[in-house]
């Protein structure tokens, strides 16, 4: 690959149609959630059991038929790093702490595992695509400047794009300093991207916007949100050793995860196609993190195959059959 980046504008719709020629895509009703728990400390717990969890779908408890912990499958991370103008102070140490947790990363995890390098400003760039290989994406991560106005919401919904076809667990981290000011699409259609993709947000905060009034929290607020609606998180470190913490927190969690999955049975039916998620544990030690909610339709509807995920007919576990019950 060429060390210039290259606009995202050109190559979306080349790297999506080169992705579904090596992807068997499958239209069934099976429903995947991500999820983290910790105990009242504060502290990840990833020695959990099936019978630990429940899943309400817009209210109705489903059947846990997909568990899994997720030491051991492979990993997808779409990397965005925020290059505005307002972040060029900072942009040097933000790229060196990023370096470092790619690093660690690459080094210990799944030889599977693969991180896609984006920049964001008025204009989202690939400067890297997916690869184990960490020198290919250090070099272009540490040649990072900054200038112009920031495309948030656009970045995530390019990354999301990216990652929908991709096997395995999914996660975007965003270095930013909160704020979107030039996006051709909004908070919600960032979400809905994410979510769709199966994407767990990480939100990493490093400098908020401020204005005359003081801080000004929009920016982070808008990010909480869709943290909280992938079951991700968002930090709020300050540059140096807080900034490395942060990332060594999110590889932490992202090896000690859940794969729960269910198929949608008896379902309120809505007009809406936003089916809204509760995962719970029975210890009321413990809490959750996990997405909010799902795209699709549910059992029964014959309009609609349902969510769409990517498996491999090997993987595919098969529907249970009502009609034994």
């Amino acid at each position: 690959m060429s060390a210039r980046a290259i606009p995202i504008a050109i190559l979306c719709a080349a790297a999506l149609a080169a992705q579904q020629l090596d992807t068997i895509k499958v239209n069934v009703n099976l429903v995947r959630i991500i999820a983290s728990v910790k105990n009242k400390a504060g502290q990840l717990v990833g020695t959990l059991h099936q019978e630990d969890f429940e899943i309400y779908d817009n209210g109705a408890r489903q059947e846990v038929a997909v568990f899994s912990r997720q030491t051991e499958q492979p990993l997808s991370i779409a990397l965005l790093v925020d290059t505005s103008g307002s972040t060029a102070k900072e942009l040097k140490y933000e790229g060196d702490s990023a370096a470092r947790f790619l690093h660690a990363l690459l080094a210990e995890g799944n030889p599977e595992d693969a991180v896609a390098l984006y920049s964001f400003n008025y204009d989202i760039r690939l400067e890297h695509d997916f690869t184990h290989n960490y020198a290919a994406l250090e070099r272009p991560l540490k040649n990072l400047h900054g200038e112009a106005s920031t495309s948030l919401y656009d970045a995530v919904w390019y990354a999301s794009r990216a990652l929908e076809n991709r096997q395995g667990r999914k996660a975007i981290i965003v270095v930013t300093d909160g704020g979107d000011t030039t996006s051709a699409r909004d908070l919600h259609a960032a979400l809905k991207a994410a979510q769709l993709a199966d994407a767990v947000i990480y939100a990493v905060v490093v400098m908020p916007i401020t204005n005359d009034a003081g801080r000004n929290i929009g920016g982070e607020n808008a990010l909480t949100i869709m943290a909280q609606g992938t079951g991700g998180r968002t930090f709020l470190p300050s540059i140096g050793k807080d900034l490395d913490k942060t990332f060594g927190d999110i590889i932490m969690e992202l090896r000690t995860q859940y794969l729960l999955g269910f198929y949608p049975h008896d379902v309120p039916v809505k007009k809406d196609p936003f089916h809204k998620l509760e995962v719970r544990l029975k210890s009321p030690e413990l809490r959750v993190s996990a997405r909010n909610g799902y795209y699709g339709e549910a059992e029964g509807d014959s309009g609609s195959p349902g969510t769409r995920i990517s498996i491999t007919p090997e993987r595919n576990v098969p529907a249970p059959d009502r009609k034994k019950k």
